[in-house]
């Protein structure tokens, strides 16, 4: 026993929590990203994201591997996405258009929440000064950054992103399905531009610039706690 209890003395358990702080945060905000699009479809009279079963909070049901892996790695990526079934919404287009908006706008909400909180518990943890107080600290950070890349990334008008369902619905009815057909390209050539950083590093910047201008959300969780406290 106490040979075992040596080893697990001595195990580097940083890894692991690095690794959950990325997985567990893209894992938040991409099933509520996808949760949001499939519960606006309903109320839009779409019934088919319930009926597969993607109203739910277990994010299995939402994560794509690679979209997944390029979240944790480039701070950008994507879901599986929600099944929906415009010919069943009053204004097919329209419909469309609110749906996917609804995915970057929930996790902007997110974000501004969680900095709310991460200014809220910042004092309080940061005298603590333990660990589980740092890793609760930089989870809270990381899935409100997280948030806002999603919803910066998913704005951008490349099929198949939601920006471009948004933008589509501007469009003629015979050019918005020509450009449908050709949604299953959109991913590779985002993939390809995220890989040689083309599209990365400004979308990097973007959200550095946003979330300095949202940051004022926790500097008022903060000041309500010294108010407070």
């Amino acid at each position: 026993m106490s040979a075992i209890q040596t080893i697990w003395n001595g195990l580097d358990w940083t890894i692991l929590r690095d690794m959950l702080i990325s997985v567990i945060p893209a894992m938040v905000c991409i099933t509520l990203h996808e949760l949001s699009h499939g519960f606006v479809a309903l109320k839009l009279g779409d019934t088919t994201a319930r009926d597969a079963g993607r109203l739910s909070f277990n994010p299995i049901k939402h994560i794509d591997i690679l979209g997944l892996i390029m979240m944790i790695v480039f701070r950008f990526g994507w879901a599986k996405p929600v099944p929906v079934d415009m010919r069943r919404f009053k204004n097919p287009k329209r419909g469309m258009a609110v749906c996917a908006a609804a995915g970057p706008l929930c996790n902007l909400i997110l974000c501004c929440l969680l900095l709310f909180v991460y200014g809220l518990i910042y004092f309080p943890l940061i005298e603590k000064g333990t660990q589980w107080a740092n890793i609760l600290l930089s989870t809270v950070s990381t899935t409100s950054y997280l948030s806002l890349a999603l919803t910066i990334f998913n704005i951008l008008p490349i099929s198949p992103l939601d920006g471009s369902k948004v933008l589509f619905s501007f469009l003629k009815p015979k050019q918005y399905f020509t450009l449908m057909r050709f949604e299953r390209y959109g991913m590779i050539i985002l993939v390809v531009l995220m890989l040689t950083d083309i599209l990365g590093n400004p979308l990097s910047t973007a959200t550095m610039w946003l979330y300095d201008k949202l940051f004022f959300f926790a500097e008022l969780g903060g000041d309500i706690f010294l108010k407070l406290f």
